[in-house]
């Protein structure tokens, strides 16, 4: 059997831990097991049952992204357009993942959470501002497995007809990413010669 722990099962369900925890006190979804240690751990056919119970389109899954640590505060603003437009078109059970982290770099823990989310719960949609907002290269595949795996994908804003837009920002993402790391490798060199 196939469990969870309390912050994954609140990511899929959609709600707040919070909200799990006042669930299991008024006994409507009680967890199928505790660790050792007294960590929740519920069975995911108890949380499709409850997403189902809870509304019949599905969970919908929500990405926000934003590049650089200089933008942290304006993530709210993409996360709240997104919540607005699921409302609007009538999506109720909603997930928002928001993510900090260059559009080039696969391993972010906003993209790891959605891609548990894509794998592990039946969502019924992913909903996302740009494609670029979720990867500066290869969304594509994660619109493939989305297909895969019967997941709509509904991007908000369309594409930019422009070709020069479009490789303009590829070309400054690049330098971006490429200068962190040549800047990052040099403050890493410093502190080592300081240290020696």
């Amino acid at each position: 059997m196939m469990s969870v722990g309390i912050g994954s099962a609140a990511i899929l369900l959609g709600v707040s831990i919070v909200t799990l925890r006042r669930w299991e006190a008024l006994g409507r979804l009680l967890p199928a097991r505790r660790t050792a240690g007294g960590h929740r751990r519920s069975a995911l056919a108890d949380l499709r049952q409850t997403n189902m119970a809870e509304d019949n389109s599905g969970l919908t899954g929500c990405y926000a992204r934003v590049s650089c640590h200089d933008q942290k505060d304006d993530l709210a603003r993409p996360a709240q357009r997104l919540a607005g437009s699921c409302q609007t078109r009538g999506f109720t059970a909603v997930a928002v993942i928001q993510d900090l982290g260059s559009g080039l770099n696969v391993k972010t823990r906003g993209l790891s959470r959605l891609l548990d989310l894509l794998c592990r719960q039946p969502i019924g949609r992913l909903v996302i501002e740009h494609k670029d907002r979720l990867l500066r290269f290869g969304s594509e595949l994660l619109f493939r497995l989305c297909a895969n795996l019967g997941i709509a994908v509904v991007i908000i804003e369309p594409p930019s007809d422009k070709i020069e837009d479009r490789l303009v920002a590829d070309v400054l993402e690049l330098m971006t990413v490429f200068s962190a790391k040549l800047y990052g490798s040099r403050s890493h060199q410093r502190r080592r010669a300081a240290i020696c």
